[in-house]
């Protein structure tokens, strides 16, 4: 009897056993395996080689990377730094001119295009007057004078070609000049006299400040067209013991705000590229 149930117990002893080995044999199959890290990725079409080696190598964050670069530069093209160099002659004044105006300022300025949006500018020129204002007994006679200004410009354009712009700007002037007032007429109706007077001679300086908006458009080779418009206001002028100065050069009449610019542009290219070259003529 003893014999029979030690077999009875062993049997169930190996049983047990192998129930426990199949169990952990099937554990083992169902535990998930880690999936490899070192999947290359596979470029885009049309990408350079140089970003495709990246690729093969493993380092795709770094193609990436570069990827974006480029796109960045094709969107944003980067200029020389020294794009190009425009001479203007300002001669709006002298089609206003035809319409009545009694003053005028003619000047000639110089604009470096720096990666064909930063414009650093200079100005030289002169200015005149001479009027009678109405129901006015006198004439202001301003004598030819010269003004300077200088300043810089944003080109809202600078992924487009540099023949065609729009542009703000900011100018700092100065001037200094003398008048005359002539044919002053004091009446006296008391006894019926009047007095003539001329005041000659008159010295003054004026500081200015201008906030502009511009457009330039090519229109044959290397000329071109400018149109501005200005606000500009007098930091400060010299006055004379006989009165203030009616007309400043290169500024126009003391009390005004606004004016108007044009001016005929030659362009020097400072670069062979004058603006980035496509991808495809470079492949050419």
């Amino acid at each position: 009897m003893k014999q029979v149930l030690i077999s009875i117990l062993c049997v169930a002893y190996m049983m047990a056993a192998t129930g426990i080995m199949r169990a952990q044999d099937q554990q083992r199959k169902v535990t998930p395996v880690k999936p490899s890290t070192n999947k290359v990725l596979t470029p885009p079409k049309g990408t350079d080689e140089k970003i495709i080696q990246q690729y093969l190598s493993g380092d795709s964050a770094q193609a990436r990377a570069q990827e974006r670069k480029d796109s960045l530069a094709k969107i944003y093209p980067r200029y020389p730094k020294l794009t190009e160099l425009s001479l203007g002659l300002n001669f709006g004044d002298a089609i206003v001119m035809a319409f009545g105006q009694k003053y005028s300022s003619f000047g000639v300025s110089a604009t470096l295009n720096m990666w064909n949006r930063f414009q650093p500018m200079m100005e030289l020129g002169i200015g005149r007057a001479k009027d009678t204002p109405d129901d006015m007994d006198y004439t202001y006679s301003g004598k030819i004078a010269p003004y300077v200004k200088i300043g810089a410009n944003y080109n809202f354009l600078f992924k487009s070609e540099p023949r065609y712009q729009l542009y703000a700007g900011v100018r700092l002037g100065f001037s200094t000049f003398k008048y005359d007032i002539n044919d002053i007429v004091i009446n006296n109706p008391y006894w019926g006299e009047y007095q003539n007077l001329q005041l000659k001679g008159l010295s003054s300086n004026a500081l200015w400040g201008e906030a502009l908006a511009g457009l330039k458009v090519n229109i044959a080779s290397n000329w071109s067209l400018g149109w501005e418009v200005k606000f500009h206001g007098i930091f400060k002028y010299k006055k004379s013991e006989n009165g203030k100065p009616w007309y400043i050069p290169g500024y126009g009449t003391r009390n005004g705000k606004w004016a108007f610019g044009l001016s005929l542009y030659y362009t020097i290219p400072l670069s062979r590229d004058r603006w980035p070259v496509k991808e495809e003529k470079k492949k050419k």
